[in-house]
């Protein structure tokens, strides 16, 4: 709560304020410790219970601002250095020739001046195509840049990057070319990190070599070592829809099944004390060694944490209880990195633990089966079924998709995701390549197969959106009924229901408003144009964007998707075409009554005239014109500025309307418009 809090109230004085608070709280902890006996503090346990309650909380704002970098004096944002100094501090990823990575900025120079600088910049470097650079992680850099702040989203359902990169303290971006950076000789950073960095590209280059298929390398890379870099969008999106998505993240189930193979390989070593003590050392050194191999993700650091407490619990013959083991691995996770609690992985890890420990064992008593098998299936299957319930509203609210048959799915790549786990390591480790072409067709026959799955019919439910609120009252109604159901509690079970009411009614509200929706977007977008004009859930989209095409998918899909669009019209600038309270003939669109004026370049020198009136003027693709002579010949209430034309007559066109008062709309770095044509 501490850390969520502080992450909405930034700031330097309250940063101040907890030092002083933390460090009094700290020292009353110590006194009531001390004097617990003296004062007989079991006759005070709620008091004493609310008083840590408080400390904690505290302890949560006070990391979180801690580790806030902007709110440090010497944050590089604070000044505008031509010049900076620092290392690269993530693994560079490459798409076509753009190189991005996170700069771990130590100086920054003006005036002839050094200043020492912290904070973390993101780096978008165009490499020279014919000399380009390598660069790997902790190598030092020296910029010249121009950094901006990072941008919020300007279109409505728009993927908010700005808040991801904070969540990873990163407040500012730079695209810089490649002569535009010096290299040193310097090296810095972890060295551990950049051991496992660079003792993994060459696990990676191994299979590179072995595997000749692109998608079985990319997944294979993924799977055993949590290198991402190469998975194509279309692998992704099947494993996603099959909800089968945490086999690509090196997670819990692949920490488990290392678990599982060295116990059984070192199982001689339980004979005598002093081996079972070396079992557990090498054990739990091998799956942190495995976990600083691909990359500590967060769900990797969960499952460490978990598997070397219960290691130790066991080795010391203590109880352990589930729950406070997942408290206690969230708790050494936040302190460590506080930004972690707003990480999808790290949500999703931990409600998939909670599921397992809370739902399974209720799940797996439905049914009871005599034969071995049969009741290891039903096992598998409540696995699958607690641990899809609990992260049920979280994966509804992040990817709008329910997978219908993640079941199938997931029992389908069972046996091929252990023997893969098992035989891919093996390949590394024990260098038995002889075993790679079985290993790439295994790799090739389970991808076939979850894409068989994907496209099967009703394959999963799409387009879900929801609210904040609605994904409280999911969250509310799951575990409402779930006490209701495990202990029989009628009072629960009819809040469940209540809140089902509520949620169905809010869910199916949205859905009839939808139908009688009327309004028209305008996106906002970097170089092209695009408008939506819906009416129901029908659309006409008029744009130069392509269904398949990036910007289509990441800027203006989304909304669409929000809005429940059925079908979309796609209609290019020059094409002309008509639809009940829809015309666009000409220089002229009419939509619902209301009239825009299509001006781009071939009114460059031309004199309107007649005085037509138009509601708005969409001025596209750079046309030469006045807004003073423009105000003279044609009545119209406000200009809109696509991405398409040049920034220079942005500025332009801005400058003279804002001397008129006339109200104008720039498409470009502002948020989108959206108008009502009801």
């Amino acid at each position: 709560m501490g850390i969520t809090l502080a992450y909405h109230f930034q700031d330097q004085q309250l940063l101040r304020i907890l030092q002083y608070t933390l460090t009094s709280l700290i020292g009353f902890a110590v006194l009531i410790h001390s004097y617990y006996k003296k004062l007989k503090g079991w006759n005070f346990k709620k008091t004493i219970a609310s008083f840590y309650y408080l400390l904690f909380f505290c302890l949560g704002i006070y990391l979180s601002l801690a580790n806030t970098d902007f709110l440090n004096a010497d944050y590089f944002g604070r000044k505008n250095y031509p010049y900076l100094k620092g290392w690269i501090n993530s693994e560079p990823q490459q798409n076509n020739q753009i190189l991005r990575f996170e700069l771990s900025i130590n100086e920054g120079f003006i005036n002839q001046k050094t200043d020492r600088c912290t904070g973390k910049l993101l780096i978008a470097l165009k490499l020279d195509s014919l000399k380009s650079i390598k660069l790997n992680y902790g190598d030092e850099l020296i910029i010249s840049t121009n950094y901006l702040h990072v941008e919020p989203p300007y279109n409505p359902a728009e993927f908010n990057f700005k808040q991801w990169l904070a969540a990873k303290n990163i407040y500012h971006q730079s695209f810089i070319k490649q002569e535009q950076l010096i290299k040193t000789n310097q090296d810095q950073g972890n060295s551990l990190v950049k051991y496992a960095l660079t003792l993994r590209q060459k696990l990676v280059n191994v299979y590179r070599k072995l595997i000749h298929n692109d998608e079985a390398f990319a997944v294979a890379s993924t799977l055993i070592l949590g290198y991402r870099a190469d998975l194509s969008k279309e692998t992704l999106a099947a494993y996603s829809k099959t909800g089968t998505i945490h086999a690509l993240s090196v997670s819990g189930m692949h920490v488990g099944l290392i678990y599982i193979m060295l116990n059984w390989c070192l199982a001689f070593l339980n004979r005598k004390k002093f081996g079972q003590i070396l079992k557990t050392l090498v054990i739990c050194s091998l799956i942190w060694y495995y976990s600083l191999l691909t990359g500590f993700s967060p769900s990797v650091l969960r499952s460490a944490i978990m598997i070397t407490v219960f290691i130790f619990a066991k080795q010391l013959n203590r109880g352990n209880n589930s729950y406070n083991v997942l408290a206690f691995t969230a708790f050494i996770l936040l302190v460590f990195s506080p930004f972690l609690i707003w990480d999808v992985g790290f949500q999703l890890s931990f409600l998939a633990v909670f599921g397992l420990v809370y739902f399974q064992p209720k799940i797996y008593k439905w049914f009871y089966f005599k034969q071995v098998w049969a009741d290891k299936l039903w096992s598998t299957i409540a696995m699958s079924l607690a641990a899809q319930l609990a992260t049920l509203p979280l994966s509804i609210y992040y990817f709008h998709q329910f997978p219908i048959y993640f079941i199938i799915s997931n029992l389908f790549i069972l046996i091929p995701i252990t023997l893969l786990m098992y035989s891919g390591i093996a390949i590394l480790v024990l260098h038995i390549y002889f075993v790679a072409p079985a290993f790439e067709w295994l790799i090739i026959f389970t991808n076939k197969g979850l894409k068989w799955i994907a496209e099967l019919p009703y394959a999963g439910i799409t387009e879900i959106w929801l609210n904040q609120w609605q994904l409280i009252l999911l969250f509310l109604l799951i575990g409402t009924l779930s006490i209701g159901l495990s202990n029989y509690k009628k009072n629960f079970l009819f809040v469940g229901f209540f809140i089902w009411l509520i949620l169905q009614s809010s869910l199916s509200f949205q859905k009839i408003k939808s139908t009688k929706q009327s309004e028209a977007i305008f996106f906002s977008l970097r170089k092209n144009y695009a408008a939506a004009f819906i009416e129901g859930n029908h659309c006409i989209l008029v744009t130069d964007l392509e269904m398949n095409n990036r910007n289509f998918e990441f800027f203006v899909k989304p909304a669409l998707d929000q809005k429940h669009i059925d079908s979309i019209k796609f209609v290019k600038w020059e094409e002309e075409f008509s639809a009940p309270n829809f015309i666009k003939k000409g220089k002229q669109l009419i939509s619902k009554g209301k009239r825009f004026l299509l001006m781009d370049e071939t009114f460059n020198g031309q004199k309107i005239v007649n005085r037509l009136s138009f509601d708005f003027i969409w001025a596209h693709n750079t046309p030469k014109q006045k807004i003073e002579l423009l105000n003279k010949e044609i009545n119209f209430k406000a200009i809109i500025m696509d991405a398409s034309n040049k920034d220079y007559l942005i500025s332009k066109f801005e400058l003279q309307a804002n001397l008129l008062n006339l109200p104008i709309h720039i498409l470009k770095k502002q948020p989108a418009i959206m108008l009502n044509q009801k």
